[in-house]
């Protein structure tokens, strides 16, 4: 089913719903919140780090609010939290995609395969570089649960999604610290949805493979070539991941609490 057929198949699923698109201004998080605008929700407030990335794609969408967030920072983000309750009386659906990767590494690794030798790379983090990728991923995604839960829970009902990673089955070769950072999310994610679902909010993950954003942009050209297979799907697109993200968000999805889909295109089975 192309796009177009897709959106005329479930026009209105979201009709009325208001929705939290965090890493909104790229990638999954922009192609959630156009899927939700596409929809039927009543508001999508996306929110990102990148202010003029994240105001370009909120100008796209007709009920599209943009604002300008760092999920690391936690008191930004229950003012950006409250300030949506405040602004539209509810908050349905959080998809939580925000996140960043380690470019350094990434270019260590894929030296390391051009000149055929093992990747030579934990010895070499830095603080900061662990503390970057923590704070963001693993800190930046209990600030957005928390806040996502604290605006939820008074009404008992809502939908929260998040974006882990099949780093974490897999946990490519000079890859510790993103690992881990979503290791964390993943038992963090599904460590919270069995509290909460008894207060009618759901939490599950979509754990994608490579797919094609402006992180996978920047990988260099020796790494991206080490993930093609003829064997398995190319790399997914932005909105195929949404998809799912969607599915979870959705009705349909009822019965999953603490999920944590595998989007891969079949590269491994967790």
């Amino acid at each position: 089913m192309n796009s177009a057929m897709r959106g005329v198949a479930r026009q209105g699923r979201f009709d009325g719903k208001v929705a939290m698109v965090t890493g909104a201004g790229s990638g999954m998080g922009a192609a959630v919140a156009r899927q939700l605008v596409g929809e039927g929700a009543r508001a999508v407030v996306l929110a990102d780090v990148n202010a003029e990335g994240v105001k370009g794609v909120a100008e796209e969408l007709a009920v599209g609010h943009a604002v300008v967030l760092d999920v690391s920072e936690a008191d930004a983000v229950d003012s950006a939290v409250a300030e949506v309750v405040r602004q539209f009386g509810r908050l349905d659906i959080v998809v939580h995609a925000a996140g960043v990767d380690d470019p350094e590494a990434k270019q260590l690794i894929a030296d390391a395969l051009v000149e055929g030798r093992q990747p030579e790379v934990t010895d070499r983090l830095g603080n900061e570089s662990w503390r970057r990728i923590m704070r963001i991923n693993l800190d930046g995604t209990f600030h957005v649960l928390r806040a996502a839960v604290r605006a939820m829970r008074p009404v008992g009902a809502g939908a929260i999604v998040v974006v882990g990673s099949s780093s974490v089955f897999d946990t490519p070769v000079g890859y510790p610290h993103y690992a881990a950072s979503k290791a964390g999310v993943h038992a963090m994610s599904q460590a919270v949805a069995k509290e909460v679902i008894a207060s009618g909010i759901r939490v599950n993950v979509v754990a994608p493979g490579p797919t094609e954003t402006g992180m996978a942009a920047r990988t260099p050209a020796a790494l991206r070539s080490g993930f093609a297979d003829p064997r398995v799907r190319p790399y997914a697109t932005p909105e195929e991941i949404a998809d799912i993200a969607l599915f979870l968000s959705s009705e349909a999805a009822a019965n999953l609490v603490g999920a944590v889909l595998l989007a891969n295109g079949g590269r491994f089975t967790g």
